[in-house]
């Protein structure tokens, strides 16, 4: 069930953006930011956690989880630090992805031949 769910939420979320791309003058850029910008709002709201209690690596995945995942590192952080946890924060449940993919774009990069 667990892998249903997760495919169901991943999927709308997946969807939804394809449809914003198909339906409207919005490009992948305008896509990205404001799926980060409504993960990290609803989160901020409390409601993207039970989404993700619900739809577990479904909704953690898409680039709304990212959102989600900065809101979660900046509140444990304020929690932990106060106010300078704004700013600490944003970072602590994201640096591995951010890490990984700048890594893996150097490796992309040295391996084929990018144009640009």
């Amino acid at each position: 069930m667990e892998y249903l769910l997760a495919f169901l939420v991943g999927g709308a979320i997946c969807s939804l953006g394809q449809l914003l791309m198909d339906l409207t003058l919005l490009t992948s850029a305008h896509v990205l930011v404001l799926f980060v910008c409504l993960g990290a709002l609803l989160s901020g709201l409390g409601i993207y956690g039970g989404l993700v209690k619900l739809g577990g690596a479904g909704a953690t995945i898409p680039l709304t989880g990212f959102g989600h995942a900065m809101v979660q590192g900046i509140l444990e952080e304020i929690e932990a630090k106060g106010a300078i946890g704004i700013l600490s924060g944003s970072f602590k449940n994201t640096t591995v992805g951010l890490v990984a993919a700048i890594v893996l774009g150097v490796i992309m990069a040295l391996v084929f031949d990018p144009k640009g």
